[in-house]
C-alpha cells in the first residue's frame, strides 16, 4: 500500500463513504413504526425511564390531572433546589463547589468542620505524579484540551498500584483524585498546546492548598497569577450549576453505561469525557460564543429588534453563521419555560458584563433570549416550550474572566466530574446489571453468495 497523509480523505474513502451512508440509511418513519424514542426521549421530550438515582432531579413538568403540564425549570442536588444552595453560600460570601461536591458524594450538606476537612482532603490530592507534566502532558499537545484531559486521565492509570480495584473506597479515593487533579490536568494542557503551537511563553503554577478550585483554576491560568474576587466567585457558581444534571445527560448516562461494565474508573471517566467533549453536550458553549461573534459582525445595529429577528430566521434556515439550522444555546432536551441554571447564571452574568464594560454585548444576548423562542415558534413546528439553556451565558461569562475557548469544555469537566464520580459509586454500591438497551433490526434477510458468483 502506497504511503499517503495520515490525515488525507482519499476517492477510494469517499467512494466507501458513500457506501457507508446508504448502507446505514433508515426510513424515519420507521421509529414511529416501531414505537422507537429516538435520543431515549418521546416527543414531548420525557425521556425513557433507564434507572433511578438519589443524587439529582431535573424538573420540567407538574403532573395535573393525570397530565405533564410543563413547568419552570427546577434542578436538585440530593434533593435541595441548586436556588437555594447559591444563595445560601452567596450570602455567606464563601465558595460553593467544594461544598456541593461533598453534598453530591456522600448525600448531605457538610458541617463546617466536615467542609474544612473535605476542603484539605482535596487539597492535598492536587499534585500531579513526579514529572507527569514534563513526560505525559508536555509531549504531543492536542489543539482539543478534551483530548489532552483524556489522554491524561487514562496515562493516570499507570500511576495507580490498585487501578482496577472497584470497591467503594479505592474508587471514592480514585475520584477525590480526580477531582482535585482536573484543574491542573486541563489548564496546564493548555499552556503546553499554547507554547508550542502559538509560541507563547509558557507557565506552569503550582496550586495554593488554601484556595477554592475556583481560585485555583484562575492562578494557574493566568501568567501574573491575578484575579479578583468576584471572578472567581462567578467562576465557583459556574462550578456549582455544572456539577451534575441527573444520571440521564449523556456524559453521565455514558459513565454508568461504562460503570455498569465493571471496568477501572479512568476508563469510565474518559469514555465520560469523550462524550462531553461532543458540541451537542459540553462544546455548545462555544458554538454559543462564535454564533454571536458572527451576529455582531452581520447587524449593524445590535439594538434593531427586526433586525435580529431576521438574522435568527437565517440561522434558522442555514442560511448564517455554520448552516446548521441552529440558534446555539436555545432549547433543551428536558427544559422547555425555562433552564434554572441560565435563569441563576444571568443576574451575575449582567454584573460581570457591567465590570468588565461589556454591557453591550449582554443587552444583545439579553435580546436574542427573548426574540428566539418567538422567532422558533414561527419557523418550526414545536411540541414543547423553548428557552435559553445554561450554555446560552457560559460561554460569554469565560470569554469575560479572559478563559481561552480551548478551555470552556474542560471547564465544564472540572465541575462534572463531581457528578460523574457520584454516579460512578452509586452505580457500583447498587451492583447493578450491565446496562444494555435492545435495538430492532431491519435488515432484510438473505443468504451468502459466493465471490464468483457476486456481480
Amino acid at each position: 500500500m502506497n504511503s499517503t497523509n495520515f490525515s488525507e480523505i482519499t476517492p477510494q474513502i469517499l467512494s466507501l463513504s458513500n457506501l457507508c451512508i446508504e448502507s446505514n440509511a433508515t426510513d424515519p418513519a420507521l421509529y414511529a413504526k416501531y414505537e422507537v424514542k429516538r435520543g431515549l426521549r418521546d416527543i414531548n421530550g420525557k425521556g425513557v425511564l433507564a434507572g433511578l438515582t438519589n443524587i439529582a432531579e431535573v424538573r420540567a413538568y407538574i403532573i395535573e390531572d393525570s397530565e405533564l403540564v410543563p413547568c419552570e425549570g427546577k434542578l436538585f442536588y440530593r434533593g435541595i433546589d441548586v436556588e437555594q444552595i447559591v444563595d445560601g453560600f452567596i450570602a455567606e460570601d464563601r465558595f460553593g463547589f467544594e461544598e456541593v461536591s461533598y453534598l453530591l458524594m456522600f448525600g448531605k450538606l457538610p458541617t463546617k468542620h466536615e467542609l474544612i476537612e473535605f476542603s484539605n482532603l482535596l487539597a492535598g490530592y492536587r499534585t500531579l505524579p513526579t514529572s507527569f507534566v514534563r513526560d505525559i502532558i508536555m509531549k504531543a499537545p492536542s489543539q482539543d484540551m478534551m483530548n489532552t484531559l483524556a489522554r491524561s486521565v487514562l496515562t493516570l492509570y499507570s500511576y495507580d498500584d490498585r487501578a482496577d480495584d472497584i470497591t467503594i473506597p479505592n474508587v471514592l479515593r480514585q475520584s477525590l483524585q480526580l477531582i482535585s487533579l482536573f484543574p491542573l490536568l486541563s489548564v496546564y494542557g493548555y499552556q503546553a498546546y499554547s507554547h508550542y503551537h502559538d509560541g507563547k511563553s509558557l507557565f506552569i503554577h503550582s496550586p495554593l492548598p488554601e484556595l477554592s478550585t475556583a481560585e485555583n483554576i484562575l492562578r494557574i491560568l493566568r501568567p501574573n497569577k491575578s484575579y479578583t474576587a468576584f471572578e472567581a466567585k462567578i467562576l465557583d457558581v459556574a462550578l456549582v450549576l455544572h456539577a451534575d444534571h441527573g444520571g440521564g445527560n449523556n456524559s453521565t448516562f455514558t459513565t454508568r453505561v461504562v460503570s455498569s461494565s465493571g471496568t477501572d474508573t479512568y476508563s469510565a471517566i474518559a469514555a465520560a469525557l469523550g462524550s462531553l467533549k461532543g458540541p451537542k453536550h459540553g462544546g455548545a458553549n462555544i458554538k454559543v460564543v462564535k454564533m454571536f461573534d458572527d451576529m455582531k459582525e452581520c447587524i449593524k445595529d445590535w439594538t434593531d429588534e427586526d433586525e435580529v429577528s431576521s438574522y435568527l430566521s437565517a440561522l434558522l434556515n442555514k442560511e448564517a453563521f455554520d448552516h446548521a439550522g441552529l440558534i446555539y444555546g436555545m432549547g433543551h432536551a428536558v427544559y422547555s419555560l425555562s433552564d434554572p441554571r441560565a435563569n441563576i447564571f444571568k443576574g451575575f452574568v449582567q454584573k460581570l458584563a457591567k465590570e468588565k464594560n461589556r454591557m453591550e454585548e449582554f443587552e444583545l444576548y439579553s435580546m436574542v433570549e427573548r426574540l428566539a423562542p418567538k422567532v422558533i415558534a414561527k419557523e418550526r413546528q414545536m411540541y414543547k416550550g423553548v428557552s435559553a439553556n445554561v450554555d446560552f451565558y457560559s460561554g460569554f461569562v469565560y470569554s469575560m474572566l479572559d478563559l481561552p475557548s480551548e478551555l470552556f469544555t474542560p471547564i465544564f469537566a472540572i465541575a462534572r466530574i463531581a457528578g460523574w464520580s457520584a454516579h460512578r459509586i452509586e452505580e457500583l454500591a447498587n451492583n447493578g446489571k450491565i446496562i444494555r438497551p435492545a435495538y430492532k433490526s431491519i435488515a432484510k434477510h438473505g443468504r451468502y453468495i459466493p465471490l464468483t458468483e457476486r456481480e
